[in-house]
């Protein structure tokens, strides 16, 4: 029983205390004055009556009504019922407004009313939610002040707050009516009320109902119906007008946001709605309980609660809407509007999918019933919804039905802990989720965790209570809701069903409704003046005097004893067998299990082969659940007393399987695997040696699962309940004991726990205190002991087998507090723990003890949760405490012991480690460490696309002087026997990173390195747990000392052989030392000399020459030149070279250069010394001793004009001193390739200013400029162009037609130059580019040019002027026949001519300077205007070292990914490697173009020795054949890479001081071009592709001393130059990579290409577009079986002996062997398995020459006389096709011929058009014996052009439907066929059409969507035998031209 009202308050407006705009409420009276004991006066009500603030009013309002909600500190709802008044009052602010009108707010001249009115609030405050109930006893209040009743008021508020009525259902006893009536009441005003009070109860139903009658003493009565259960909410109607309001979606929304608790706030004018709407909200969440803030009506004071943290559900007048707009993480629910509004930031998981379906149709169902029927035919003839009410109750239902399905089967997860005194209950959250296969569901995780479901488990856990609808649901309707659920009807049925009882339960007895309450009457007139009367003041003790009476009447009473009905609460159907119908579990066939079961079975049978075999389909199947379900029942039945010995292998492949299982479980464990596989990991063991014993436990740690607090306290309580449940059926006699079956603590055992604590729990009155106690007692024990079972465990799990290696540890958590993540604590929280137990047990090991401390806290945590949870006592606490700490030294103790013994155990059967091949001279520096090798994302070696997977491998690693091997076995049987070898050399390490690695098939995870390799290999290595830390850390060092020595004489190539390294590195040492002093000391002086200005050149030579350690040093600078001063024949400087002049001078002579300068004819030693004058260059021995420039070789080409004094002050002018000097001459046209570096960046008078006073020469700065001009001037004049038969150059010289050498070809040449400047040019912008002329360092101005004679095809120059092109900021465009006269304002002529002069040329500068676009600063212009500057942008080299950083990442990805992103060739444009390469090749062949038309080129870019070296190479490798023989580009790389000096040691980071520069492979960039041009020209080059890669691999692998050191001066120092010749101390060693080449290459033909078939004085000129570049194979490919090819000797070496292990293998050669070889790319070497025919042919010749005990003849000796017989074969038969080439397919030498010309600009059908249309076919090696329809062609056609007789565009109609499409189409006579293209480029014929099946030609007529705008003439049909052609040409004699050529060959034919 309740009192149905606890105050009576009455609230009006605060005259004294208004202040400003806002007046205060204050409570005039209120009834009882004090407190009732069970429930104090709730404070603020006052805010709460007038949320909006309390404010006087013009004109008086109607009396409104709403109900608040306060809740107290208890968590109590306070339900405050206010009814406001108006009365009215005089205008307190008259007089004052007159006093002071400017004091006001108010606007002046508003004019005041007389009378106000002021609100008064009557309140009821109440903890029962009666609101109608409320609203009829406050509206009686008022009608009686109002009409003035002659019933006291006081009698009614005294009736009011006396009035007791039932919470619930109503009493069931006989008791007297509590309702006294007051004597000093009026007999007559009481009569109604006497008659209720004291009426004879004939029957029970009326005795119930005369209690829920109540009347107040003024005429009235009421019914009040109490509802049968007070745990369902009631709602009235408010949830059907909550969904009116906002609509199904948003409510579904607010409702799973108010479960996972957001912010929810609701917005409406009326507050009614307000309280209403949040009732609703509440009312749809039963069963579960709302928790946070919840205040459906907050005044406007209170508005800042709305920025608490916390979630809560809030209810705002929308006064305040403005208020609300800044709140970013609350979701407003706007009532009126019928919105809901979510925040960006505020994600609502929504319910899990087929549900959230199924409630939104069950939803609609019930509020549109007419949805159903609105299609149809006959629809029915009303579908109205049902009543408000009624509606209400079956939303309800839905939602009931919606929590039934969500939380069906929880009761079964709920674990026991203790029963006596009171039941503490636990639920198993992962279980649960795990059971119902919903651990993925955002929506349920975060409703489990919420404070809601808490509340909800805390409140419905008991076994032993009361039930309501939502327990009769869960324990009796579950089968129901699960068949039903897909039936809308059945559902709609079960739904009316549920909201009958809910209806029910509300309203008892819907058919009593007696309602008689007095309203005022019809509310009078405004200003009525009887209206006027105050609300009175009411006599308090009257009042208080029925509260008395009623007390003291109470009292007398006898007590309410309501039975409850308690009784066990019913579990409903298991979990288990629901999901499996759902079918989520049985993913696992059976066929798994068996495989499971069989392995285990072996296992313990002892037939390891055979668990072997299974033992990788084991590891698959375990990935589902079912069978680790099935692997621990298996295990289970082999353990006997809690212990089951096994011996190695056994335990091994145990821990195996339990790791593999362990590591598909999550850490949450949701299956229960983990706690199923506990009990086993401390059953299993092996034993160590004496006495020691290993336990599974050791080696399964691995894993999340243990580290998750959650976990541990799951598996305790499970295992407390059974001990409990254990506990009182041995109480009860053994009373039926129920077989603990099924998989966790499952089946039917958690039905007898919650059965047993259920009949405990009703038993419990009525035992003795002793036997209570003594229960208590034992149930507090039996969870103490569990306590230190678990301590133990934990400490078990825990604790690293190695102690010292705090593997657990680094994974940083345990030592959270919080943590309820699964993750460790690191080593500075473990270590933070000061107090250390360890001291006391002698434990001293500080790391160790790290470990200790983090797990006893771990543990610790854990006690005190889980005790405190259980109710263990505090003794009990402190005693575990205490215990915990030894337990874990204890079993540190014993785990050493283990783990001494372990480290001591034979190896499990690992394969053994293979010992790889070595070189002569490689020695191991550490032997084979066993590791995983892993895969990477490279999928070939890993199965993904198809075959079987080579990678992982399990093997060792093993470090020599020379490389890093792999060598080792694949892990998957299959292919076990096959050896996979990794290998790369260790100077090609370019980033080594470390790694953890997880393998399945392990028990780790291992520590790993990543290492990468410029050779575009990739190691992904994972110790095996038998290499200590110490050792792989060892590796590390050993590693990074190898691959960064000391200095270059560390390397492999100087090592090699030798043992005694340190002598070496002892005596480099003392060398440095003094060579830095020496250094310093000359740094010091030059500076003094020098003074600051020529100091700041400095920045230009790399920082890195200063602090290398190697013999280079600062000496490198231009501050050498301060040794001009002595005379230049007398200095030598003896630590430079080590032997006399004379013989260096001899040995120069032998050098590559010269040999090659001989060959070009540019002068011969002798010639240049005796300075003879015909020959226009000289071999200069200026720089001899290197003191010009350090990084030129010692003898360079100059012009014989030019002395060397000169050239010693122009190379100031240049970077790195690296002055220009021819290095190539074209034998046709006489015009010369130069190179330099860049002009120093400083403004182009800068650098001509003399750097030190005391220099020879004068020093003005025009004299250095004018010697430049002049040595320009010399190479020019060198040209036989230049030299005219007048003997001077003057301007009539100029202007007479150009080269009378070149031949006609030029002139077709000439717009087509323009257009590759055009290319080379153009920068980011799209104008053409520029070429300008002259030095753009000082104003430069255009000069307008009179109108040009120029071809048609050049374009015009836009009208007459062209602007400044620094004025203009866009660069003008270039027109190739026009030289733009750029000349300064600032100076005369040198010549003396005018200066404005026009000059007009028809040609060609004779020189052009192919600059940096950076610094367009040329040398000093000349005045006739002889060379020009062509400015191009570089890459420089960060550009190519990010590039091929980015390429290594696309070709050798450490990582699968599925990312689209991150696809190979999506890497491949990002790296922009294929960019990089199509510029270089790009500026190669215009410089080849330029060379080719007669006019000399210099290429001056960057430091001159990364970019100018690429571009002068390749161009020499296109112009010159010579250099595409072996020879050749031997010497190109000698000359040109080597003496130049390109900084191989420097750019290959190849010593320690290098290191930080990275690596960049510039020359790797050459040789790639050299590739590019190879594939497009097959038969130009001698060497074949493998040459290329071989070169590109070992000039990084620091094998041969070739690419070491940084220049000639270098190698010089080292005395590594010229040892090449002679002095061989060890034939095995080879030092240079040339000789090894030449002895490999007489051999075996591999270095050879067959198809080589040179034309004469050929000049290549590749394309070079992107589209046309192909990504190099020696990128990707690689051969696993035997590692890198390019070590010959090794790859052979490793074949023989796997002949030799093959060959005893087949003893018996009677059965016929099968030919077939199986190949698997990037195992096999596919060009071993499967050579060329030409390869095949030699081999077998080879081997036939064996057998017949013959001498091998050379296969050089043998290919040559063949190809001999050949030539002379075909001369005989005069065939000139075929004696260029062996080959009879010689359609690929046309193929290549066509390419001869570059960019085709003229018309329709001229040859030129060939160029683009080249064939496809670029292998290096063709297959011989494949005759194509081409190749029989080309018998008779010598080039493609006469197989086009005509060709053009025309439109052909596609099929039906099908646009006209324009096509490239041409007619073949020969083949007979009309072909068309796409293009006029593309390569790919699209279509044929056979002229042999044409039958006519006619002209046709234009058809549907056929081309606009063109005659009707121009259209032709071609009808053939299959089908009819419509074509389209431009014109109409376009299309007579098309139907004459085809008929003609149809006529032919």
């Amino acid at each position: 029983m309740a009192r149905l009202a606890d105050y009576f308050v009455v609230v009006g407006y605060d005259l004294d205390k208004r202040g400003g705009s806002e007046g205060q409420g204050h409570i005039l009276q209120r009834f009882p004055e004090k407190d009732w004991e069970d429930n104090p006066f709730p404070q603020g009500i006052e805010l709460f009556c007038q949320p909006n603030g309390w404010q006087l009013v013009p004109e008086r309002e109607r009396p409104s009504f709403f109900v608040s909600v306060l809740t107290d500190i208890n968590s109590e709802r306070h339900y405050c019922a206010c009814f406001t008044f108006w009365e009215g009052l005089d205008n307190p602010q008259l007089p004052k407004a007159e006093a002071s009108e400017v004091d006001e707010d108010e606007v002046p001249g508003l004019v005041q009313p007389a009378q106000v009115f002021a609100p008064k609030s009557l309140v009821l405050v109440s903890r029962l939610d009666h609101t109608e109930v409320f609203r009829n006893c406050l509206g009686l209040i008022y009608a009686v002040h109002v009409d003035s009743l002659s019933v006291p008021l006081e009698t009614v508020i005294g009736n009011l707050l006396t009035c007791i009525i039932p919470v619930a259902g109503g009493s069931q006893i006989n008791e007297s009516p509590v309702c006294s009536l007051n004597l000093s009441v009026p007999q007559a005003l009481a009569c109604d009320w006497l008659l209720g009070c004291f009426q004879d109860q004939p029957c029970q139903e009326e005795r119930e109902e005369s209690l829920r009658t109540i009347t107040l003493g003024a005429g009235d009565r009421q019914v009040i119906q109490t509802p049968i259960n007070d745990s369902l909410p009631v709602s009235g109607s408010s949830v059907a007008h909550l969904f009116r309001q906002l609509g199904i979606v948003n409510v579904l929304y607010l409702f799973c946001a108010a479960l996972t608790e957001h912010k929810i706030l609701f917005l409406s004018s009326s507050y009614q709605r307000l309280t209403d709407a949040c009732r609703a909200l509440l009312a749809i969440m039963f069963p579960l309980k709302y928790s946070f803030t919840y205040v459906p009506i907050l005044p406007g004071k209170l508005l800042e609660v709305l920025s608490t943290p916390t979630p809560f559900i809030i209810g705002v007048n929308s006064f305040f809407r403005s208020e609300t707009q800044e709140l970013l993480d609350v979701i407003i629910a706007d009532l009126d509007g019928g919105t809901v509004t979510i925040p960006e930031c505020v994600h609502i998981s929504l319910l899990p999918d087929p549900l959230l379906q199924q409630t939104q149709t069950a939803l609609s169902m019930v509020l549109d019933p007419e949805l159903e029927m609105a299609d149809h035919a006959f629809p029915p003839s009303s579908t109205q919804p049902s009543t408000l009410k009624i509606q209400d109750k079956e939303i309800r239902a839905v939602f009931l039905w919606l929590f039934g399905q969500l939380f069906h089967g929880y009761r079964w997860c709920l674990h026991i802990i203790r029963i006596h005194p009171e039941p503490v209950i636990r639920f198993h959250k992962a279980a649960f989720l795990g059971q119902r296969a919903l651990t993925e569901d955002d929506f349920l995780m975060k409703v489990l965790d919420g404070m809601a479901f808490a509340g909800f488990i805390s409140e419905r856990g008991p076994p032993y209570r009361p039930t309501d609808l939502f327990d009769d649901l869960i324990a009796n309707q579950v089968e129901r809701i699960r068949q039903e659920e897909c039936s809308p009807h059945k559902v709609m049925n079960h739904i009316k069903e549920l909201a009958e009882q809910l209806f029910k339960n509300e309203n008892p007895y819907p058919a009593v409704a007696m309602h008689k309450v007095q309203r005022p009457a019809e509310s009078p007139g405004h200003n009525d003046p009887k209206n006027l009367a105050m609300f009175p003041l009411l006599d308090d003790v009257t009042v208080q005097l029925f509260i008395d009476h009623a007390a003291a009447k109470l009292q007398t009473a006898p007590p309410v004893v309501k039975a409850e009905l308690k009784g066990m609460v019913p579990s409903g159907p298991p979990l288990g067998d629901i999901v499996d119908r759902h079918g989520h579990v049985l993913a696992n066939s059976a066929r798994r299990l068996e495989v499971v079961r069989n392995c285990i079975t072996y296992i313990f049978d002892n037939k390891m082969l055979e668990a072997k075999k299974l033992m990788p389909a084991v590891l698959r199947a375990l990935k589902g659940r079912a069978a680790r379900v099935c692997l621990t029942q298996e295990l289970n039945q082999h353990v006997l007393q809690n212990r089951a010995v096994l011996d190695d292998q056994q335990f091994d492949y145990i821990v195996r399987m339990m790791n593999c299982t362990l590591q598909d479980c999550s850490h949450m464990d949701e299956h229960g695997i983990a706690a199923i596989l506990l009990p086993l990991v401390t059953a299993f063991c092996r034993k160590l040696g004496a006495g020691i014993t290993q336990f599974a436990y050791s080696c399964v740690q691995e894993h999340m699962v243990w580290t998750n607090m959650q976990f541990w306290e799951a598996m305790f309580y499970s295992d407390v309940q059974n001990h409990i449940r254990a506990l009182y059926l041995e109480a009860d006699g053994g009373e039926q004991s129920i077989a603990e079956c099924g998989p966790a603590a499952g089946g039917q055992e958690l039905l007898g726990a919650l059965e047993l604590a259920s009949e405990q729990s009703r038993l419990w009155p009525t035992l003795s205190k002793e036997q209570q106690s003594e229960r208590v007692q034992k149930e507090e024990s039996t969870v103490f002991s569990q306590a230190i079972h678990y301590a133990n465990r934990m400490s078990y799990l825990l604790l690293p087998l190695d102690t010292s290696k705090n593997r657990l540890l680094n994974r940083s958590g345990i030592g959270d507090v919080e943590s309820v993540s699964n993750s460790y604590v690191t080593n500075s929280i473990a270590g933070s723990m000061a107090e250390s137990y360890d001291t006391e047990s002698g434990f001293e090991d500080a790391e160790s003890s790290d470990v200790a401390n983090s797990v006893v806290r771990f543990i610790n945590r854990f006690v005190d949760k889980v005790c405190n949870e259980s109710g263990v006592t505090n003794e009990h606490l402190k005693a575990l405490h205490t215990m915990i700490p030894d337990i874990v030294q204890m079993h540190i103790e014993t785990l050493d012991a283990v783990h001494r013994e372990s480290k001591r155990l034979p190896p499990i059967q690992k394969p053994k480690l293979l010992r790889p091949i070595l070189l002569a001279g490689e020695e191991l520096v550490m032997d084979g460490m066993r590791v995983h090798l892993i895969s990477d994302g490279r999928e070939e070696a890993t199965g993904a696309l198809g075959g079987p997977a080579l990678l992982p491998a399990e093997g060792a690693i093993f470090l020599t002087t020379y490389r890093l091997i792999f060598k080792g076995t694949p892990n998957d049987p299959l292919v076990g026997e096959q050896v996979v070898t990794r290998s790369f050399p260790i100077a090609s390490l370019t980033k080594e990173k470390r790694i953890s690695v997880s393998l399945s098939m392990d028990q780790f995870i291992q520590e790993g390195l990543q290492l990468r390799s410029c050779t575009f290999q990739l190691l992904k290595i994972a110790f095996d747990e038998e290499v200590a830390s110490d050792l792989a850390e060892v590796f590390r060092k050993h590693m990074h000392k190898l691959r960064y020595p000391q200095h270059v004489q560390g390397t492999f190539a100087f090592t090699v052989g030798q043992s005694g390294k340190t002598l070496v590195e002892h005596k480099t040492k003392d060398k440095n030392q003094s060579i830095k002093t020496l250094s310093k000391n000359l740094v010091k002086s030059a500076k003094r000399t020098i003074g600051r200005q020529y100091v700041t050149r400095k920045k230009y030579s790399p920082p890195t020459w200063e602090n290398r350690s190697s013999l280079q040093s600062e000496l490198d600078e231009d501050e050498l030149s301060v040794s001009e001063e002595l005379d230049q024949g007398s200095l030598t400087l003896s630590s430079t070279i080590r032997s006399s002049d004379r013989q260096t001078m001899s040995n120069v002579v032998e050098r590559a250069c010269c040999r090659d300068y001989q060959r070009l004819g540019l002068g011969t030693l002798s010639n240049s010394l005796t300075r003879s004058k015909n020959e226009p260059f000289r071999i200069s021995t200026v720089n001899r001793m290197y003191t010009v420039c350090r990084s030129y070789p010692g003898l360079l080409i100059v012009p014989q004009s030019i002395p060397d004094s000169t050239i010693q002050r122009i190379s100031r002018c240049y970077r790195q001193n690296r002055f220009p000097v021819v290095c190539w001459r074209n034998s046709r046209t006489k015009a010369v390739l130069l190179r330099s570096a860049g002009l120093h960046a400083k403004g182009v008078v800068g650098f001509f200013k003399s750097p030190n006073a005391t220099s020879a020469g004068p020093s003005q700065a025009d004299s250095t400029s004018l010697e430049q001009e002049k040595y320009m001037q010399a190479i020019i004049s060198s040209m036989p162009s230049y030299c005219e038969p007048s003997g001077r150059n003057t301007l009539g010289g100029f202007t007479s037609t150009h080269m009378s050498t070149s031949d006609s070809s030029d002139k077709l040449r000439q717009p087509k130059i323009g257009a590759l400047m055009k290319q080379v040019m153009g920068g980011k912008e799209d104008v053409p580019g520029t070429f300008s002329r002259g030095a753009l360092g000082q104003r430069a101005r255009v000069i307008s040019l009179s109108q040009p004679r120029v071809s048609g095809k050049a374009r015009n120059p836009p009208g007459g002027k062209w602007g400044s092109i620094r004025g203009s900021g866009r660069l003008s465009a270039y027109n190739p026949e026009v030289g733009n006269r750029l000349s300064s304002k600032e100076s005369p002529q040198p010549n003396g001519g005018p200066s404005e002069a026009l000059f007009l040329r028809q040609q060609r500068a004779y020189l052009y300077i192919i600059g940096d676009k950076t610094q367009l600063k040329g040398g000093k212009q000349d005045s006739f205007q002889q060379w020009e500057v062509v400015p191009i942008e570089v890459c420089d080299v960060r550009q190519v070292k990010n590039s091929f950083k980015k390429l290594i990442k696309a070709c050798v990805p450490s990582s699968a990914t599925s990312e689209p992103s991150m696809t190979f060739h999506r890497c491949l444009e990002e790296s922009e490697w294929m960019c990089l390469l199509h510029r270089v090749l790009q500026v190669s062949v215009l410089v080849v173009e330029l060379l080719d038309t007669g006019s000399s080129v210099m290429v001056s870019l960057e430091d001159g020795w990364d970019v100018t070296t690429q571009v002068v190479s390749l161009v020499q490798l296109l112009s010159d054949p010579y250099y595409r023989t072996f020879d050749g580009f031997r010497l190109l790389v000698e000359k040109e890479w080597l003496s130049f000096g390109h900084r191989f040691s420097h750019r290959g980071a190849q010593t320690l001081a290098s290191q930080s520069s990275g690596f960049t492979p510039v020359f790797l960039q050459f040789l790639d071009c050299v590739h590019q041009i190879h594939l497009q020209f097959p038969m130009e080059f001698e060497f074949s592709q493998y040459y290329l890669k071989f070169l590109a691999y070992h000039y990084v692998s620091n094998r041969f001393r070739t690419f070491l050191l940084d220049s000639d001066y270098e190698r010089i120092e080292l005395g590594v130059l010229y040892e090449e010749k002679g002095e061989r101390k060890n034939p095995q060693v080879c030092k240079s990579v040339w000789d090894y080449i030449d002895r490999l290459n007489k051999k075996t033909p591999i270095f050879f290409n067959y198809m080589f078939s040179p034309e004469d004085e050929e000049v290549l000129r590749p394309y070079s577009f992107i589209s046309n570049l192909k990504v190099w194979d020696f990128y990707t490919e690689e051969t696993l079986s035997e590692g890198p090819s390019y070590d010959w000797e090794l790859v052979q070496r490793g074949r023989q002996e796997r002949l030799a292990e093959e060959v005893p293998d087949k003893p018996d050669t009677t059965t016929p062997k099968s030919q077939r070889r199986i190949v698997w790319p990037c195992y096999d070497s596919r060009s071993r398995v499967v050579p060329d025919a030409i390869t095949k042919l030699l081999q077998d010749l080879q081997s036939l020459e064996a057998e017949l005990g013959m001498p091998p003849e050379k296969w050089k000796d043998t290919w040559d006389k063949i190809k001999a017989n050949q030539r002379a074969e075909a001369k005989l038969e005069n065939r000139p096709s075929f004696n260029s080439s062996l080959l009879m397919s010689s359609n690929l030498s046309h193929q290549r011929r066509s390419q001869g010309v570059y960019l085709p600009e003229s018309g329709v059908g001229s040859s030129i058009n060939l160029a683009m249309d080249r064939e496809t076919s670029t292998t290096s090696t063709p297959v011989a014996g494949r005759p194509s329809t081409s190749t029989l062609y080309s018998q008779f056609q010598s080039t493609e052009s006469e197989n086009r007789s005509f060709e053009g565009i025309l439109f052909k109609k596609g099929a039906l439907l099908k646009p006209w499409k324009p096509r490239w189409f041409v007619l073949d006579k020969t083949k007979h066929q009309l072909r068309y293209y796409e293009t006029r480029q593309d390569k790919e014929c699209k279509g044929v059409i056979e002229l042999a099946e044409v039958e006519s030609v006619i002209p046709g007529t234009p058809t549907m969507g056929a081309p606009k705008n063109i005659e009707e003439k121009a259209f032709f049909d071609l009808k053939t035998t299959k089908r009819v052609y419509n074509f389209c040409a431009q014109d109409s004699p376009n299309a007579q031209l098309w139907m004459d050529s085809i008929q003609s060959c149809l006529s032919d034919a």
